[in-house]
């Protein structure tokens, strides 16, 4: 239920000198989409009669059905820093509606919503605090990216060779007054990497948290001349970005991942969740890596885990148990990246999870060595598999699982691998630079 009211919004919107109120949802394939009002709207918006045009967002609509409604979620009610302060500038996310009022099959928040209603029938409320990676580049005379950066720091190093620290502290401090609770901003191992984290939330203000999170990133980077970037793999022969989702589920206000008297201090729960998403991750990784770029970050040697593995500790496992223990508990899935669609992409770890504890599943044995070091014997003769290796191979596995296609719906399922199968026929049909420095000489 919400916590504010009508009443509450319109009296904030007279407070605060709202002059624009931003109408934010997201596609099914976590773009980020507005519908700008006057505050004279704002009691329309409120009733919910802001329309939309469906057929022009890609895999929602058809032409002859294309009306339908934004409904807000008043407790997303946040002033944007970064506009003016006089007459200033607001945005409420939306949830999409058919025009009779039923809720939009297609609509992403739906999905996660739908999960997260089946996990409280189960007594289970869903977190998630998620590891946001992203690069800064330069960007040219004309305002366009480019993979330049000037910056040569590293892991946790700080200026003078980090010189993105006064953007990332401008990112953190613009969170801070969208009421975020940054926990930790840093450089990351590659040249030009940053992360933000943030505290976890319930799994819908987690993944609405993500998507502001990197709309905050990418507004604040270009005021300063510069140009953020999710996209997961920008340079070869770095590390790429990724989005760890740490996951814990609660019920009665206690974290049932966390057993004092279980190996290692987790739950039976803990290990079927554990069990459950291992079983389900090579179809999963079409939704938490949804790009053809997504592949060529998950390969040995730059810390994105590839192979199919957990470990208490080891951190070329693809699941990982960080050391915190009671009410602080977690699976940390390591695979996905920040250009996936959030709400998706909880929705099918939660569903897959869930999975493995109603069917009472154990997982394999622990990996405690380096499975980067392993040869492919050693990871055959531990049971080791490996994830997809590109985004056709992904999407194969993902149109093998059945729990995928339930959770996310019909409408969903059928335009996402449509649309997932046409970026990999361009892709696999396009010359690319490569292939001209390669060959064109040589034959």
């Amino acid at each position: 239920m919400a916590r504010m009211t009508r009443e509450e919004i319109l009296r904030r919107a007279q407070e605060d000198d709202v002059e624009f109120i931003h109408m934010q949802f997201t596609d099914i394939f976590g773009q980020m989409k507005n519908v700008s009002i006057a505050r004279s709207q704002l009691e329309k918006a409120l009733n919910n009669q802001i329309m939309i045009d469906g057929s022009s967002i890609e895999g929602f609509t058809r032409i002859h059905e294309s009306d339908q409604n934004l409904w807000p979620d008043l407790d997303t009610y946040v002033k944007l820093p970064w506009r003016p302060q006089e007459a200033s500038e607001v945005r409420l996310i939306c949830d999409v509606h058919n025009t009779d009022g039923t809720p939009f099959i297609g609509d992403p928040r739906g999905v996660l919503k739908a999960e997260l209603d089946r996990a409280a029938q189960m007594g289970y409320r869903f977190n998630v605090g998620p590891e946001c990676e992203f690069f800064l580049f330069e960007t040219d005379d004309h305002g366009h990216p480019t993979v330049r950066t000037t910056d040569a720091a590293g892991y946790f190093d700080l200026a003078p060779i980090d010189h993105g620290g006064d953007v990332r502290r401008e990112i953190c401090l613009n969170l801070e007054k969208m009421g975020f609770e940054i926990e930790a901003s840093h450089h990351e191992c590659a040249i030009g990497q940053h992360e933000i984290d943030f505290k976890y939330q319930e799994a819908l203000k987690a993944a609405d948290d993500i998507m502001t999170f990197k709309l905050t990133v990418k507004t604040i980077a270009q005021k300063n001349g510069m140009h953020a970037t999710f996209m997961p793999k920008p340079i070869y022969g770095i590390a790429g970005s990724g989005m760890h989702i740490n996951m814990s589920l609660f019920k009665d206000g206690r974290n049932i991942f966390f057993d004092e008297e279980g190996d290692k201090q987790l739950s039976k729960e803990a290990y079927s969740f554990i069990a459950g998403i291992l079983d389900h991750i090579e179809g999963i990784v079409a939704i938490t890596n949804p790009l053809v770029n997504s592949y060529k970050r998950l390969v040995p040697g730059f810390e994105a885990p590839c192979y199919l593995a957990w470990s208490a500790s080891n951190r070329s496992a693809l699941v990982r148990i960080p050391a915190a223990r009671g009410q602080s508990t977690r699976v940390e899935l390591r695979c996905p990246d920040p250009s996936c669609n959030p709400y998706l992409a909880l929705a099918v770890c939660l569903a897959a999870g869930l999975d493995g504890i109603k069917r009472g599943l154990t997982p394999p044995d622990e990996i405690t060595e380096d499975i980067f070091a392993m040869d492919q014997d050693a990871r055959e003769k531990n049971g080791i598999k490996s994830l997809p290796h590109n985004l056709y191979r992904a999407v194969e596995a993902m149109t093998k699982d059945p729990l995928i296609r339930e959770t996310i719906g019909e409408h969903v399922y059928s335009q996402y691998v449509t649309g997932k199968k046409h970026e990999w026929e361009e892709y696999r049909s396009i010359v690319t630079q490569w292939e001209l420095d390669r060959y064109m000489v040589n034959y």
